[in-house]
């Protein structure tokens, strides 16, 4: 989470949503990290997840990630709780709920869904606080 954590702040730095996320292969090693990118290249998809799953399949020459994990600062949205799925994602670990705009524990509810075709194992409150403050940080420099 360290990693995410340092790539939300990256993200915060750019004048992004301060979203960070990395994903980790077998053995443990980092495939992608990255924060988020939505305004630096005008993709309203370009979230850290998505980032991170589309720079690891293109690694892997694969579509499926079955055996990588996920660590992400903020509780995915539904978009990329269903990318997520699609991807096989063995497990998610995420810091900051997010009532508003979640996918996961809120909202959509993606993986909870009887059409969702992959539920990950998923851990929530990783560093919840930390990532929580970089959010608060931000929108109230936005407001201010």
């Amino acid at each position: 989470m360290k990693l995410a954590l340092e790539q939300a702040q990256a993200a915060a730095d750019r004048g992004e949503v301060p979203v960070g996320a990395a994903l980790i292969g077998p053995g443990g090693q980092v495939v992608a990290a990255d924060g988020n990118r939505t305004r630096e290249l005008n993709d309203p998809t370009a979230h850290a997840e998505i980032l991170v799953l589309r720079a690891a399949c293109r690694a892997a020459g694969s579509e499926r990630l079955p055996d990588h994990d996920l660590y992400v600062t903020l509780e995915p949205c539904a978009m990329c709780a269903a990318a997520l799925a699609a991807a096989r994602i063995r497990r998610v670990y995420y810091g900051a709920s997010d009532p508003k705009s979640g996918g996961v524990a809120h909202g959509a509810r993606v993986f909870s869904h009887p059409q969702a075709h992959h539920r990950p194992e998923v851990y929530d409150g990783i560093a919840a606080d930390e990532a929580a403050a970089l959010l608060k940080q931000f929108f109230a420099a936005q407001r201010g």
